[in-house]
């Protein structure tokens, strides 16, 4: 089965069975793991746990009570954009199971940001929710700010957290906003919006694992002199060196982002640079998390909370409950 084909497949099936009386309540007997030395309070949240759902995964909102059900700490929603939009053309999910990774070019399809809304106006759980934001493909790079802000004020009563992202590799000029004048303006706009609210909500940045040094310094200053709340380290990847799978195939595939296995060690490097320049800083650490030790790499390295995503499609719903069990057992090695 193609790999977008059988994401759907079990989607929808997880969405249907979760209908089912009781559904909810096998999903927490079977899964849930919770322990009060996994409760973690980051950029001044209080996480159940620290194991979330990368964005990417439930784009339109639509598996929110049953993915918390599964044990998750939080679930990070999107890419959103202001207006609907189909992505990239198919095929644009492909497997690289000698890798244990996926190259995607989606494109951030998505049903809209206020198609995500009404998602969220019918969850039930308590789970923490993140927004992640971006922009849509037809919209130009200086008007950027305009699709963030609208994905911002729509989003605001119904997440209780922020992810910026200019870091897909899947959106033609989109990383180009990771450069720091672009950024800088975006941040800032989307701060003095925050701020005006009633009570200002964390905004997060998510960067790509493919920038030097020089560029993640400049992340930090950034991230310092608008004073958002953290970075998400990190996207996909654009580099295709060192897979296991032939260059044959990865080039009949096509260009994309690679994440999962290829990606673990290069996340764990940019998690740790970030860290040791600058320890203020709250980093959600996300890139080839499949093991429990896998995730306690990348607290250890400096990230407060992590996400899955690819693991997730290899491993399957049990692996939270392994992490979350492993990491309790760790004690203070995993904060």
């Amino acid at each position: 089965m193609p790999a977008e084909t059988a994401h759907h497949f079990t989607f929808n099936l997880v969405k249907w069975v979760y209908v089912i009386p009781g559904a909810s309540w096998m999903l927490r007997t079977l899964f849930k793991y919770e322990d009060p030395s996994l409760q973690k309070e980051v950029f001044g949240i209080k996480f159940p746990n620290p194991i979330g759902i990368a964005a990417g995964f439930d784009k339109n909102a639509h598996l929110v009570d049953p993915l918390s059900d599964i044990g998750f700490g939080f679930v990070e929603i999107g890419t959103v954009t202001p207006k609907p939009q189909l992505g990239n053309p198919k095929p644009r999910l492909f497997r690289l199971p000698k890798d244990q990774g996926l190259i995607n070019r989606m494109g951030f399809n998505n049903l809209g940001v206020l198609a995500a809304v009404a998602c969220l106006k019918k969850t039930k759980s308590n789970v923490i929710i993140g927004g992640n934001i971006g922009k849509n493909k037809n919209t130009p790079n200086d008007q950027a700010t305009d699709d963030y802000l609208t994905c911002f004020e729509a989003l605001y009563p119904w997440v209780d957290y922020f992810v910026v992202n200019v870091s897909s590799p899947n959106t033609p000029g989109l990383r180009e906003l990771q450069e720091k004048e672009p950024l800088m303006k975006l941040l800032s706009n989307l701060q003095a919006c925050n701020h005006r609210k009633e009570k200002a909500k964390p905004i997060l940045l998510k960067i790509a694992p493919d920038l030097s040094n020089a560029q993640l310094d400049d992340i930090i200053s950034i991230v310092q002199q608008t004073k958002i709340a953290g970075v998400v380290a990190t996207n996909t990847t654009i580099a295709r060196e060192d897979l296991k799978t032939s260059p044959e195939q990865v080039q009949q595939f096509g260009h994309g982002g690679v994440s999962g296995g290829p990606l673990t060690e290069r996340a764990t490097e940019v998690i740790r640079y970030l860290h040791q320049q600058d320890r203020s800083i709250p980093i959600i650490g996300v890139g080839g998390i499949f093991s429990p030790q896998d995730a306690l790499d990348k607290l250890a390295a400096g990230a407060s909370l992590v996400q899955v995503y690819t693991g997730f499609i290899y491993e399957g719903p049990a692996m939270v409950k392994r992490m979350n069990k492993y990491l309790a057992k760790a004690g203070p090695k995993s904060n």
